[in-house]
């Protein structure tokens, strides 16, 4: 068996080393050009020039959630794209999301702002059934931050392009449920892939189906939001704020406007990383059942992008 790697943006020798000692019996290296070809992959960001000279590989490995950059691509027709299913990030999503809600809930960035200042304040506290929380985007990660959600006991709604079933969760499917799904939501999580039919999904006319007062977290990708239109709702008065993790431009140029908005948290794509030895076990679980011939979660459906 034949492993390669091919990691843009990330160190390529402990996924070598990881590998090697959860599959001895496999040949593993960092790819270079001109390598002979192998059986699996696994990959970040590869180039085109990569999956050229690997047409025959039989499975790769992205080694995080979102795989947009990826079915970019011109794809070899029988490899297997396979996203990671969880390895450890499902919870620092839950972990981040629920933060985000409830700093802005239970209004601590203007608790933070009036200490800042020398100011003792007060403020009235807000009500839970109020402040519905929904999340586009119901896989692992959406799942994981809906349940754990409710155990604060907010209101969740959550949204899906096909039917789910999550208890505790209103659940709304398909483009007909959208609307009223937004129109239930002072809290919007976007969750979603990053697709075709997703791109700039969050936009002055979306946005503005929420609640007066709404809040807006994005952990997706940066190309669901259109930002001008965020800011312009921002700024009128009918969002009340936004946390944001992910961005079109990474890192954020250092003259957006996102960085000095007094309505937007900026955070530097850190709601979910990849944690390498969780990661590594789950691939290497994966290949060993495609080698003998076994089904395994996670491979994307080229159609729909995810």
């Amino acid at each position: 068996m034949n492993i390669t790697i091919c990691v843009a943006q990330t160190k390529a020798a402990p996924w070598e080393e990881g590998f090697r000692a959860l599959l001895p019996d496999a040949r593993v290296s960092t790819w270079k050009a001109g390598d002979p070809q192998a059986d699996y992959a696994i990959v970040w960001s590869p180039p085109q020039e990569f999956l050229d000279e690997q047409a025959g590989l039989k499975a790769m490995f992205n080694i995080g959630a979102g795989v947009d950059a990826i079915m970019k691509l011109r794809l070899p027709p029988q490899t297997q794209v396979v996203r990671l299913d969880d390895a450890g990030m499902s919870v620092q999503m839950a972990e981040y999301v629920c933060h985000a809600v409830i700093r802005h809930f239970r209004e601590f960035d203007g608790y933070e702002a009036d200490i800042a200042a020398g100011q003792w304040s007060y403020r009235k506290p807000r009500s839970r059934a109020d402040f519905s929380v929904g999340v586009m985007g119901m896989g692992v990660l959406g799942e994981r931050v809906a349940r754990a959600l409710r155990v604060f006991e907010f209101p969740v709604h959550g949204w899906s392009r096909t039917p789910k079933a999550v208890e505790g969760v209103v659940c709304h499917a398909g483009t007909d449920r959208f609307d009223t799904f937004l129109s239930s939501c002072r809290v919007l999580v976007n969750l979603l892939p990053l697709t075709p039919d997703t791109q700039d999904i969050l936009n002055r006319k979306t946005l503005s189906r929420l609640q007066p007062g709404g809040y807006v977290i994005n952990v997706a990708r940066g190309a669901h939001l259109v930002e001008d239109d965020l800011i312009h709702l921002l700024d009128s008065g009918h969002l009340s704020g936004a946390t944001l993790d992910v961005f079109r431009t990474e890192p954020l140029p250092a003259d957006h406007p996102f960085w000095q908005h007094p309505k937007v948290t900026v955070t530097p794509h850190t709601s979910a990383r990849t944690l390498r030895d969780e990661s590594i076990a789950q691939i290497a679980g994966k290949i060993v059942a495609l080698s003998r011939g076994e089904p395994i979660a996670g491979v994307v459906h080229r159609d729909r992008g995810y």
